[in-house]
């Protein structure tokens, strides 16, 4: 990931709606996310469906990769690809657009930026107090791994097969529908 350019938060803040890109904002520099794939589209959006199904009834709600959230501890601004919030949606007191409190964080992992979300972007939203699953989805392969906090720390799960299981949320989306219908994607 490129810097865009160096600013400040307000700055930021002023500007980023106004610009075609979206920008995420780290450490005082503003990076503009890409457009993905088709494929990393058609399984964020199979994400969203599934967690959707998962939650209808219940206090949770996703949203897209046009949520922004603000991490208070480390102030930075980030896209997730995927955020689902339990209860109430709660936003920063310097932006309402941005959200604070997401219960679950996805994104779906792209080859220029695969291991910014797994070490760097990850130190971020660890420290977010209401996170309590950060999954990181492989478009091009049936891979997922699934960080869970618990009382001693974060906890890895790499799944293949099976179910993404967020026990304490009690939601389950079948590894299956993350990856559903993706030969249509593929021309095939």
């Amino acid at each position: 990931m490129n810097p865009r350019r160096t600013l400040s938060e307000a700055d930021y803040l002023a500007e980023c709606e106004g610009w075609e890109l979206r920008h995420e904002w780290v450490n005082g520099e503003a990076y503009a996310m890409s457009g993905g794939t088709p494929r990393h589209a058609a399984v964020a959006t199979n994400l969203i469906l599934g967690l959707g199904d998962a939650t209808r009834g219940k206090p949770c709600r996703p949203t897209s990769a046009d949520q922004r959230i603000y991490v208070e501890s480390t102030g930075a601004y980030v896209y997730p690809d995927v955020t689902l919030v339990c209860g109430p949606f709660r936003f920063a007191d310097q932006d309402p657009l941005s959200l604070i409190n997401p219960s679950v964080v996805v994104e779906v992992l792209s080859p220029s930026t695969a291991n910014y979300d797994h070490g760097a972007k990850f130190d971020h939203y660890r420290r977010i107090p209401t996170l309590r699953h950060y999954v990181l989805v492989d478009p091009e392969q049936r891979h997922v791994v699934h960080h869970a906090r618990t009382e001693e720390g974060w906890l890895r799960r790499d799944l293949e097969e099976g179910d993404l299981v967020l026990r304490d949320l009690e939601l389950t989306v079948p590894l299956d529908e993350i990856y559903a219908d993706l030969d249509a994607v593929d021309g095939r």
